[in-house]
């Protein structure tokens, strides 16, 4: 019986034996990259890892040196520099904030190494070679917002300069010139009393508190008042002036006016120039006037404007113009044709064609109805217009404006229209 149990003691261990040879056998072996401190901790005595630490201690020269186990285990956390790109995947830490603690750098090809150094605080900064598609290289532009500049250069973007304000209309504004008398206040010191300064020869003005006299000549009533007060802060006569600058009487821009006129003479201007229908009306044309000559004093020429034109009354007049108001000349026009009263007939302005056949006596019985109206041009030959009188009677077509020197004639019924 004892003996029994020992036989059956021995044969379960025959099998736990048997058993522990399966499973070492069946173990994975350690891979040749070593996975950190904790994997070397728990096989110290495994002589696979022993050989490999021992193969990954061979120095270049093939000297070889024994590693201990955990001194190589202390720094494999330094050692990852000098480890391939494979090796530092595989002793990445499963700890998020360990793997973003320190971003590394990667490189595309297969197999290249990355080494992480730490360039020295003063070096310079390496700029690599640039792509094919920047801008450098003639590619396309950067993004929008996106900016270089070399060290130590200032870098602009949108810099809109701003636009310089547009001329007041001359209309608008009046310069100072010799004759002219300023009125000139200081409405914060002392009495509010007007002091009158008249302008000079020369364009000066004697102003004693502003020292000696200064020109003023072409300036506005606004920059004069800039000018005094400068001058009055730079001679320590007031801190804070306020100094408001007035025309009291006008004698710099002067127009003549002379011709058909109620009230020839000089006229003076308030602006730096004025329309020529308000200089028109304050010299009170006569009837008869109908034309004005202008001759411009800036230009040296002379035109003519006639009185009933629009656009012509527009005309700005400058200072030391002149103006010579005459009678329009005599014009006229030529009718003839089924017409109660044919031949030269006197043009009016803005004369219509209905207009001169009424004032030609009217049109016969004869008359077929059709007008027709040559007009001469520029080269000299006669530029024909025919015109049904039915359909401008009836409001159909317009009733055209004749022109100095139109020659019309009336058709006759029955006569062949060409």
């Amino acid at each position: 019986m004892e003996i029994e149990c020992h036989l059956k003691k021995v044969l379960l261990g025959v099998i736990i034996a048997a058993f522990a040879a399966d499973v070492s056998a069946a173990r994975p072996q350690t891979p040749s990259v070593r996975v950190g401190p904790a994997a070397d901790e728990s096989a110290p005595n495994d002589s696979a890892v022993a050989k490999k630490d021992d193969e990954r201690a061979t120095d270049k020269s093939g000297n070889s040196a024994k590693i201990d186990p955990k001194k190589n285990a202390k720094n494999s956390k330094t050692g990852d520099a000098g480890k391939s790109a494979t090796e530092r995947a595989s002793n990445a830490t499963p700890n998020p904030a360990a793997a973003t603690a320190a971003p590394q750098m990667t490189s595309d090809a297969t197999g290249a190494t990355s080494e992480r150094t730490t360039p020295p605080v003063n070096s310079p900064k390496v700029t690599p070679a640039p792509d094919k598609g920047s801008p450098a290289a003639g590619g396309t532009a950067s993004p929008a917002g996106a900016t270089s500049a070399a060290p130590g250069s200032a870098s602009f973007s949108n810099i809109n300069a701003a636009a310089p304000p547009h001329a007041p209309a001359p209309t608008s504004i009046y310069r100072v010139g010799v004759g002219d008398v300023l009125d000139i206040r200081l409405q914060n010191v002392g009495p509010r009393e007007s002091t009158l300064f008249a302008v000079l020869a020369g364009g000066l003005i004697d102003y004693p508190l502003a020292g000696d006299p200064f020109n003023v000549a072409g300036m506005t009533t606004d920059e004069v008042g800039v000018r005094v007060a400068a001058e009055l802060r730079r001679r320590a006569v007031y801190d804070k002036p306020q100094v408001y600058v007035s025309v009291r009487e006008y004698g710099s821009h002067t127009v003549l006016v002379s011709g058909l006129v109620y009230d020839p003479g000089v006229k003076i201007l308030r602006r730096e120039a004025i329309p020529l229908y308000v200089l028109i009306a304050e010299a009170q044309p006569k009837p008869e006037a109908g034309r004005a000559l202008v001759m411009s004093h800036s230009t040296g020429q002379s035109k003519t404007l006639d009185l009933s034109d629009t656009q012509g009354l527009n005309t700005l007049i400058h200072p030391s113009d002149v103006v010579n108001l005459v009678a329009r000349p005599q014009e006229f026009f030529y009718i003839g044709g089924e017409i109660s009263a044919p031949g030269q007939k006197n043009y009016h302005p803005d004369m219509t064609l209905t207009q001169a056949l009424l004032a030609s006596g009217g049109v016969t019985r004869t008359s077929s109805g059709a007008v027709r109206v040559s007009r001469q041009s520029a080269d000299g030959r006669l530029v024909p217009a025919t015109y049904d009188l039915r359909l401008i009677q009836e409001g159909k077509i317009p009733d055209p404006a004749l022109q100095p020197g139109d020659r019309i004639e009336v058709e006759a019924a029955g006569k062949k229209k060409n």
